[in-house]
Order: C-alpha cells, then structure tokens, then sequence
C-alpha cells in the first residue's frame, strides 16, 4: 500500500519561528521511520482527513529540531490509535 501524508499546517506554541524547518525535517524523518516500521494497519480508511489532532505533548525546554521526535511520534499514534479524527 502506498500511503501519501500531506501535512499542510503543524501548529506549534512556544517554538522560535526560525526553528521550523527543522522541525518540519525532524517530523518529515521520524514519521517515515515509524510508518516503514510499524505500518499504518489501524487507519480507519484511505482517504482525506482535514483535521487531525494530534493532542497535546510536553516537550521539556526541547527546541527545534529535537522536538521532531516526539511531534511524530504523537502523530503517528493519533493516525493509528484508532480514536476519532476530527
């Protein structure tokens, strides 16, 4: 199965703008490790999703790209946990 994640818009308080794109980099690395492996199998159903909350995660003084980690990790949770997505 080929699986396309588009994250159009993370929103992130108390982060340095400048540190975005590492950030965005960290996501975009952690989340491809995860998906190749763990998979995706609990996803409810292809398709679009317009809003997924991804919940709220403490990140102890973690700036940039150190927060990567657990964004994904949080994300990918939420994709498979099966818990609704708004």
């Amino acid at each position: 199965m080929n699986v396309e994640l588009h994250i159009e818009e993370l929103v992130l308080h108390g982060f340095d703008p400048r540190d975005r794109h590492g950030i965005a980099d960290a996501v975009q690395q952690e989340l491809a490790r995860l998906v190749a492996e763990r998979g995706l199998s609990a996803i409810r159903a292809p398709g679009d999703v317009a809003r997924l909350d991804g919940g709220t995660i403490e990140l102890d003084a973690a700036r940039g790209s150190v927060a990567g980690a657990p964004i994904a990790r949080a994300v990918h949770s939420t994709l498979t946990s099966g818990e609704p997505v708004i």
